[in-house]
């Protein structure tokens, strides 16, 4: 079982940052030059990116939560499972 859900809306907020952070390295230690006006789409194409893969993994647990309860059977009238 697992110890907590997946979320891949953090993981891909994660990788742009780790990918930002890179770019920012790089053109501080003068292995390449770039402006700001780079990394301003590339950090809010992520939080796009992000927001959108967070809301597809939310509506599909949604929906697998919903067929899973509709296919559970329910319980008998009085909540008891046990036969007298």
């Amino acid at each position: 079982m697992l110890r907590h859900e997946i979320r891949p809306g953090r993981a891909v907020a994660g990788l742009v940052m780790l990918t930002l952070a890179a770019g920012y390295a790089a053109d501080a230690a003068g292995a390449w030059n770039a402006t700001w006006t780079f990394f301003a789409p590339v950090f809010l194409g992520g939080l796009w990116l992000a927001a959108t893969v967070t809301w597809v993994s939310y509506r599909l647990r949604r929906r697998r939560k919903a067929a899973t309860e509709a296919s559970a059977p329910e319980p008998p009238p009085g909540g008891s499972t046990v036969a007298p």
